[in-house]
């Protein structure tokens, strides 16, 4: 700071002159900006140092200090580089953010887990694991579901569509209905075949209880 001082009838007047453009708080607006770029698995977010600060025993917060123990490198805009999964890294900035784990629907809690332990997230861990639980324990209590379908063959189909039965379906009773057809001097015998299949964690719809019709040939069968 420069000064300039006059005389006059013995009052001294002084002027400061100001500091060069761009030279002020300069050097105290190094490493300590309010906002912080991360560039996480090729995608970038943008937060402030108070959100990735929220936990002192976290990653980010050490990463936000620019902890001189953790190497660390930035990217052409600066950006700290992180190789993680970014679709699992927006939860986890969420609830830095505000304190609320949201995820959606197709989103694994375990793969949110992954990211809270290696951010070192000990409230987000102890959350997720809880409700990982939770979930757990609804779905081994939920009974198991059955849709059932009634299928007419004749004998020498059969053994083909009891062998190609897939994607879950399971044989459950055959019974026969007589011989309805005849083809030279052979009889062809036909039969109603009742095949299952489990459904987990659906809710009951207008297929997924036994008709009627498959109940009565059940017993039928069992019978035989």
């Amino acid at each position: 700071m420069a000064e300039n001082g006059s005389e006059t009838s013995g009052t001294v007047y002084r002027r400061c002159l100001p500091h060069p453009a761009g030279e002020k708080n300069n050097t105290s607006r190094v490493g300590s900006s309010k906002w912080i770029r991360l560039n996480v698995g090729g995608t970038c977010f943008l937060t402030t140092r108070q959100t990735l600060c929220r936990d002192p025993k976290s990653f980010l917060y050490r990463l936000s200090q620019a902890d001189p123990e953790l190497d660390s490198d930035k990217d052409d805009t600066g950006a700290y580089l992180i190789d993680r999964d970014p679709t699992y890294f927006g939860p986890v900035l969420n609830y830095l953010r505000h304190g609320k784990l949201v995820l959606n629907r197709d989103l694994a809690e375990e793969g949110v887990l992954e990211e809270a332990e290696f951010y070192n997230i000990p409230s987000l861990i102890k959350l997720l694991k809880d409700n990982i639980r939770e979930r757990d324990c609804r779905t081994s209590q939920a009974p198991v579901k059955h849709v059932y379908r009634v299928l007419q063959c004749q004998e020498e189909e059969l053994t083909q569509m009891v062998s190609t039965m897939s994607d879950g379906w399971k044989f459950e009773q055959l019974v026969s209905i007589g011989s309805s057809y005849n083809y030279g001097n052979e009889d062809q015998a036909e039969f109603l075949c009742v095949v299952s299949k489990e459904l987990h964690n659906q809710p009951y719809g207008p297929n997924t209880e036994p008709s009627e019709k498959a109940k009565i040939l059940q017993e039928r069968g069992s019978r035989m």
